[in-house]
């Protein structure tokens, strides 16, 4: 068994407090999607007013997508695109393929080219590592792996694989959107957020008088 097998699911509430961030972070999508639709996502969301302290399970909100190929096949892409470090983990290993999975199966316009997009693509790029290599892409070697991504991530990709290189477009700004807004991912980019320039010694002597303090 792969050890991508044995990662557990992310918390519902965290993916999506990480969905909301990330979607103010998020680049828009590539508008040249694949030809056939996808199953429309039918569930209700959670409103412009989340309750980010209650804990949701699957199916509180909406359903999730990914089966458990699909799910292998994300985990295994999104660490060909941000592989583990000596700084820092992996992509999957912080759950950026169950951000990919709630993203996809939120109900909202935004996000319903993405699911038709990144399903189709997975399809895709395991029906291309078996005829390459005669194995799902979860199951290849790392550089039969690369070798598939780096066409993909060409400049002019072939065209045969015009298809294959939107969704891999896509795809990755899926994976560096989720990553680089964990605290993992902002540390690994140096990122510290709004830091004090210097100690703060309180208010100032004038200010505490006008209230009645001092």
């Amino acid at each position: 068994m792969s050890s991508l097998d044995n990662l557990p699911r992310m918390d519902r509430r965290k993916a999506m407090q990480w969905m909301l961030t990330a979607t103010a972070t998020m680049t828009a999508r590539d508008p040249q999607l694949f030809a056939a639709d996808a199953a429309a996502v039918k569930a209700q969301g959670y409103g412009p007013d989340p309750v980010m302290v209650k804990v949701y399970k699957p199916g509180d909100v909406w359903p999730l997508t990914f089966t458990e190929a699909q799910r292998r096949t994300t985990r295994s892409l999104c660490d060909v695109i941000i592989p583990a470090d000596a700084d820092s983990p992996s992509a999957s290993a912080v759950g950026v393929h169950d951000f990919i999975d709630e993203w996809i199966s939120s109900p909202y316009p935004a996000q319903a080219g993405d699911r038709r997009l990144i399903l189709e693509g997975l399809q895709w790029i395991d029906a291309e590592a078996g005829t390459r290599f005669s194995k799902p892409f979860a199951d290849l070697a790392l550089d039969q792996q690369h070798a598939i991504c780096t066409g993909l991530a060409a400049a002019k990709p072939k065209a045969e694989h015009k298809k294959g290189a939107t969704f891999f477009k896509r795809f990755r700004d899926l994976t560096a959107g989720g990553y680089y807004t964990t605290p993992e991912g902002m540390k690994a980019i140096g990122y510290v957020g709004n830091m004090p320039s210097g100690s703060f010694e309180g208010p100032p002597i004038e200010a505490l008088k006008h209230v009645g303090l001092a």
